[in-house]
């Protein structure tokens, strides 16, 4: 039973890899979508479920330094950060003024988007190399 388990989370994190790797290649042609923090997310889905996909990915020439730089660092470049918070505050602010109805849905969104802003805001950024 465990064997069978461990077996469909491994799966799960291989899906969930794969998911964030293709968002992020469509993050590279889409200005709406942040690239590197969905590289990092395929990137530890990869290092839970297929070592051999995770190394692929640790040494391809396009996401292999923003996965070693981060795992060295535990920073973002200051170019990403500023994309991600401008993102969040741009297309998710007025996605909640135009389109989430007033009352709890909103004040719900606004602060998912606080709390994201807040988050983003505080990951250390990468010195300028």
């Amino acid at each position: 039973m465990q064997i069978c388990v461990t077996l469909a989370h491994m799966k799960l994190w291989f899906v969930l890899g794969i998911f964030f790797l293709g968002t992020a290649v469509l993050g590279i042609i889409l200005p709406l979508l942040p690239t590197t923090p969905l590289v990092l997310l395929s990137a530890g889905c990869f290092a839970k479920s297929s070592p051999k996909t995770y190394n692929w990915l640790l040494n391809s020439d396009q996401f292999g330094p923003v996965i070693k730089n981060w795992e060295a660092n535990r920073c973002i470049p200051r170019r990403a950060k500023t994309i991600a918070l401008s993102m969040i505050i741009l297309v998710g602010g007025s996605s909640v003024l135009f389109f989430v109805p007033l009352g709890w849905p909103k004040f719900a969104a606004l602060a998912l988007l606080a709390w994201g802003t807040w988050y983003v805001w505080h990951i250390p950024t990468c010195a300028a190399s």
